[in-house]
C-alpha cells in the first residue's frame, strides 16, 4: 500500500500501512504492504494524518486454539490427558515429561460432583505427585454470580498460581465451567483453563464453545467473556451418576443441534432416546448390548461436530446469524422467571416446542414434522408446554432481542427435519397465532403430564 494521497476539496489526508517486524527484542514498524522478513506480525497499523488530525488504526488478528478431547477413564492414575493432554507443543509436551518439577493444579468441582468422585480425584491426582488446591463449590444457577467467581479468585490468589503452565481445571456442570471460565478470563487477564464436564448438557454444549459468564442484575449470564478453554476432555463415564431428568435435560441440546442441522441424529433421537435415557449414555450388556455405545458415541459425536461447525467460525459472535440461538429467545427469561424449577435443557425445550408451531403457522413445516418433532420431545420426556410461557413474556424477549441483535429479531426456525433458516420477518399474528395452538394442543397433556 506505501504512501497514498488521498485528496477532496476540504481535506488532504494522507494514508500509510505499516506491517511490524521482530528486531531482536522490539518491534519496529516497516513501511509498505509488501514487508519480507523473518518475524513479521500478522498485525497491522494504519497511520491517517490529516491537517487537523493524526489517528492510528490497529488491526491485530487473535488465534485461539483449543482442543475439546473425548477420553475414556480421565481419572485413571495412568491416563496424563487432565495433567497434560493441553499441551500442543510436542517438545514442551516431551520437556514436561522429564521434567523433575512438581506439577500443580487448582481444581474447582461442583460439590455435588465432588461427592461422588473426590476420592477418586484425589486418588489420581496424588499418584501423579501433583500439589493440589481442589475447592468444591455449590454451582449451582442460583449461585452464579460475580460474588461465587470471585470466592474462587481469592482461592486461586492464595494459591500462587503460574499462569503460564497452570491451567485451572473445572469439573462439574455447566454453571461450573462458565463461573470458572469468566473467574479464569478475568485473573491476570487470562489464564487458561481446562473444561472437564460431568453432565450430558454440559458435555455437547457449555464445554465446546468460548463463552463464560456469570447471571447479574436478575439476568442470564449478563456478565461474561468469550474466552475458551485451553482444552475440553470429555468422558461419557461422568454421566452415569447423573439423575435420569439431567439426561434428558442435555438431550434438549441435542436436539436443537438435530432439528437446525442433522435430520440423521433426530431420526436416532427419536428411535433410540429412551434407551439413551434409560442406560445414560453407558454400555449395557444387560438389554441393549453394544449397540447402546455405538449410538451413544453417534450421538454426542454428530452433536459435538454440528455445534463446533457453528461455533467455530464465529467464537466472538460478530455474525448474530446463529442456528445455535434456536431455543434461547423466550428460554432465558423463562429460566430467570421461575428459577429453580426448570433446568436450562428444559426451558430450552419449552421454547423450542413453541417455535415449532410458529414454523408450522409459517408453513415451513408440514403437520406431520411438527407432530414428529413434539413426540420426539415427550419421549425424551422433556417439557413442551409452561403456564409461565405467555404472550407477554414472548413479546418482551422478542423486543430485548431486537435491540441486542442489530434492529432484526434473527429467529432460527425449522424449515425441515434437519433443515433451519433465519427469520426476520415472523408477524405478530402469526406468532400469536401459534401461541393459541401451542397452548391448545399442549397444555392439557402438561398438565396431566405434572399431575401424573
Amino acid at each position: 500500500m506505501g504512501k497514498v494521497n488521498l485528496e477532496d476539496n476540504d481535506t488532504k489526508e494522507k494514508k500509510t500501512e505499516f506491517s511490524l517486524v521482530r528486531v531482536k527484542d522490539t518491534w519496529k514498524c516497516k513501511r509498505g504492504k509488501k514487508v519480507t522478513a523473518d518475524n513479521v506480525s500478522a498485525a497491522k497499523i494504519y497511520e491517517s494524518i490529516t491537517e487537523n488530525s493524526t489517528s492510528w488504526t490497529v488491526v491485530s488478528p487473535i488465534v485461539f486454539t483449543y482442543k475439546v478431547t473425548e477420553t475414556r477413564d480421565l481419572l485413571d492414575p495412568s491416563n496424563q490427558t487432565l495433567l497434560l493432554g493441553h499441551i500442543n507443543d510436542p517438545q514442551q509436551l516431551e520437556d514436561m515429561k522429564k521434567s523433575n518439577k512438581q506439577i500443580r493444579r487448582f481444581l474447582v468441582v461442583d460439590q455435588e460432583v465432588y461427592k461422588f468422585y473426590g476420592p477418586k480425584l484425589t486418588e489420581y491426582l496424588e499418584a501423579n505427585k501433583v500439589l493440589y488446591k481442589i475447592l468444591a463449590l455449590p454451582t449451582t444457577e442460583e449461585n452464579k454470580s460475580m460474588t461465587m467467581a470471585l470466592k474462587i479468585l481469592e482461592e486461586v490468589n492464595n494459591f500462587s498460581l503460574d499462569r503460564r503452565t497452570e491451567p485451572i481445571i473445572a469439573i462439574g456442570g455447566g454453571v461450573c465451567l462458565d463461573i470458572v471460565g469468566l473467574a479464569a478470563s478475568l485473573y491476570r487477564r487470562r489464564t487458561p483453563y481446562i473444561r472437564v464436564p460431568t453432565t450430558l448438557l454440559s458435555y455437547i454444549d457449555a464445554s465446546v464453545g468460548a463463552k463464560t459468564g456469570v447471571n447479574f442484575a436478575n439476568c442470564k449470564n449478563k456478565l461474561g467473556a468469550y474466552i475458551p478453554p485451553a482444552a475440553a476432555f470429555l468422558d461419557l463415564s461422568f454421566i452415569q451418576t447423573v439423575p435420569r431428568r439431567q439426561i434428558s435435560n442435555g438431550l434438549a441440546e441435542m436436539l436443537k443441534m438435530a432439528l437446525m442441522k442433522h435430520r440423521g441424529l433426530f431420526e436416532l433421537l427419536e428411535t433410540h432416546g429412551r434407551m439413551l435415557l434409560d442406560t445414560k449414555f453407558q454400555a449395557d450388556n444387560r438389554v441393549h448390548g453394544r449397540n447402546c455405545m455405538q449410538v451413544a458415541s453417534q450421538a454426542t459425536r454428530i452433536a459435538i461436530v454440528t455445534m463446533l461447525e457453528e461455533l467455530a467460525p464465529n467464537l466472538w459472535e460478530d455474525d448474530l446469524n446463529r442456528l445455535v440461538d434456536f431455543g434461547h429467545l423466550i428460554s432465558p427469561a423463562l429460566e430467570m422467571k421461575v428459577l429453580p424449577s426448570l433446568l436450562h435443557g428444559e426451558a430450552v425445550n419449552i421454547d423450542m416446542s413453541y417455535m415449532v408451531y410458529v414454523s408450522k403457522e409459517r408453513g415451513l413445516l408440514t403437520e406431520e414434522e411438527k407432530h414428529r418433532i413434539i413426540n420426539c420431545m415427550v419421549g425424551l420426556e422433556l417439557p413442551v408446554w409452561h403456564e409461565a410461557f405467555t404472550m407477554e413474556l414472548i413479546q418482551k424477549s422478542l423486543q430485548d432481542r431486537l435491540k441486542h441483535s442489530g434492529g432484526l429479531v434473527r429467529m432460527p426456525l425449522p424449515v425441515a427435519l434437519g433443515k433451519a433458516e433465519i427469520s426476520n420477518d415472523t408477524s405478530c399474528e402469526i406468532l400469536h397465532r401459534a401461541y393459541v395452538k401451542w397452548c391448545d394442543e399442549l397444555s392439557v397433556s402438561s398438565d396431566s403430564n405434572s399431575d401424573s
